[in-house]
Parts: C-alpha cells; structure tokens; sequence
C-alpha cells in the first residue's frame, strides 16, 4: 500500500523500481500509459545509448521503464 504525504521528497529513493515489459511495443505503450497517470520523463544523467527510461511519478520517485533488452 502507498500512502501520499505532505511532505516533499527531501532525499534519494530508498528503492528503486525497474517496470520491464515483454516487448518494445508494450514499452512505448506503457511509458505513455504512465505518463497519461501523471508520470513524467526526468534526466538523472543518462546517456543517449542508454536503454531505459527513467519517468518520476508525481512527487518526485524515480523509476525506469526497461527495454525488453535489458531483460
């Protein structure tokens, strides 16, 4: 269960969540579908050859949307 508090986010993740769907197509389809609940693209320094992408849901949490390849 996650509850939402008032506080902002003031330090780094305690844990780190990789999303990793079977295909490519279900990749793109699922970034956009968390992107549509309110997650949004962020740059934590990754590079362009990178494989996963790193979206942040509303208060700030970080977690990666891997390429079927990374698997």
């Amino acid at each position: 269960v996650f509850v939402k508090v008032p506080e902002d986010k003031t330090v780094k993740n305690r844990l780190h969540v990789d999303l990793a769907p079977h295909t490519s197509q279900d990749r793109d389809a699922e970034i956009e579908r968390l992107i549509g609940m309110g997650a949004k693209h962020i740059n934590v320094g990754q590079k362009e050859q990178d494989t996963f992408t790193v979206l942040a849901d509303p208060e700030g949490n970080e977690f990666c949307v891997l390429s079927s390849r990374d698997l």
